[in-house]
């Protein structure tokens, strides 16, 4: 093989085996019963399922039926937050989504990358932070290690791949402040 080249013969990351069972448990369960679940009426449902494997969840939050989540034991949302249809939580590391927050759909939090210095390209993660009050719009893609402030509004189809201040409203691929979030009347 040539020198200075990936080598993925080698990659492997290695998983206990306590990990790895409750990774099939929750697959089985989130196929059978979460996903399943009717998409109204049955949030209390899909947040005691997600409470069952180990998740955080606070009060009043809405989850809908086609979430998926790797780990719950690696989740935390507060009191009153929404996560919408179709949204990704590829969360190898914690990801923490604050009180009053919304998650819209069919966006995409990922706390995994790969070392790509590296020749054998192992998995890397870092958590990913969502402020109280804030709001990840439609379709956005949030990157391992960011935090998106108290407040903050990510703008539809943002790529967040840096932190982003609170009470701002960010957008764009990378996304960036454009300017501050009004008050709420």
């Amino acid at each position: 093989m040539p020198e200075n080249q990936l080598d993925l013969t080698t990659s492997k990351t290695k998983w206990s085996k306590a990990i790895l069972i409750k990774r099939v448990l929750w697959g089985i369960v989130w196929t059978l019963f979460f996903r399943p679940s009717p998409r109204v009426f049955f949030d209390s449902w899909r947040v005691f399922l997600l409470r069952l494997f180990g998740a955080k969840i606070g009060h009043s939050v809405r989850i809908a039926n086609t979430v998926k989540v790797l780990y719950p034991w690696e989740l935390e949302i507060g009191d009153g937050s929404w996560v919408g249809w179709n949204v990704d939580i590829y969360n190898y590391a914690k990801v923490t989504i604050g009180t009053m927050s919304v998650v819209s759909q069919y966006s995409y939090l990922c706390t995994g990358s790969h070392d790509y210095v590296k020749p054998d390209f192992p998995l890397v993660f870092f958590p990913i932070s969502i402020g109280d009050g804030a709001w990840v719009a439609a379709d956005c893609f949030v990157g391992p290690g960011v935090t998106i402030g108290d407040r903050a509004i990510v703008a539809s189809r943002s790529v967040v791949t840096k932190d982003q201040p609170e009470g701002m409203i960010c957008a764009g691929h990378p996304c960036k402040p454009i300017k501050e979030r009004p008050p709420i009347d």
